[in-house]
């Protein structure tokens, strides 16, 4: 798990200042520590005006001009009841499923 990585965004701003300067994508990666010229995304983000994209988590898309919004703690507690109750359901019917199958 956390195979992707993520760029701070001063990294991101670098290496479009580097781009503009005349820098190869190879260059630019090299210098800043890019693994693959796949990840640099934000170079198109750049070109369409989107660079408030560029302070967004890994596998997060919001939408235009929206930024993540914390969740009070309420929210949080919420949230996590609802995935402690959705991992009990699923554990209930593992046991169940392991009953039949013992019981064979």
């Amino acid at each position: 798990m956390g195979t992707r990585v993520h760029y701070p965004k001063e990294i991101k701003w670098k290496a479009i200042e580097m781009k503009q300067a005349g820098y190869t994508n190879r260059e630019i990666m090299e210098t800043l520590g890019i693994k693959n010229k796949t990840q640099m995304t934000w170079m198109r983000w750049y070109k369409h005006g989107e660079t408030h994209r560029f302070s967004q988590p890994v596998g997060k898309q919001y939408v235009w001009g929206k930024e993540a919004q914390e969740l009070n703690e309420m929210e949080q507690l919420k949230m996590q009841n609802r995935q402690l109750e959705a991992q009990l359901e699923i554990l209930k019917k593992y046991k169940e499923l392991e009953r039949r199958w013992c019981q064979k």
